[in-house]
């Protein structure tokens, strides 16, 4: 059993370094505490989800550097680097429940670009007939 496991997680521009380690549940991102770091309830929730899923909570540590992007992004990040890395601790266990919940595949949807003579990527100045 490694002591150590380390995953990639990415979320639209977001990029989240996990290392994950059988302990008490500690779990820090960017050096602070999970709570402190992710303000809204549902962020810390969406942050959790490997763990409540394969009914692990509290029995890993957990170590997250995330970077790129906005809160949203960087909690869709860390959910799946924590799946990659518990995928790799125990494949015959785990791998089959978060693959089945879809939380180790990339979710490929990224910001449209801004095209010109447009106000948004797709939003039109208004029209006039005269």
């Amino acid at each position: 059993m490694p002591e150590k496991i380390y995953a990639t997680g990415r979320r639209k521009d977001a990029t989240a370094r996990v290392w994950l380690s059988p302990g008490k549940g500690t779990y820090t991102v960017n050096g602070r505490e999970v709570d402190e770091y992710f303000d809204r309830e549902s962020l810390k929730l969406i942050a959790m989800q490997p763990f409540e899923l394969t009914e692990t909570r509290g029995q890993f540590d957990i170590y997250a550097t995330v970077s790129g992007g906005g809160i949203s992004g960087q909690a869709g990040a860390i959910r799946h680097g924590i799946s990659r890395a518990l995928s790799e601790f125990d494949p015959d266990k785990m791998k089959p429940v978060l693959k089945s919940a879809g939380f180790l595949t990339r979710d490929p949807r990224m910001v449209e670009r801004k095209k010109y003579g447009l106000h948004k990527a797709r939003k039109r100045p208004q029209f006039s007939k005269r």
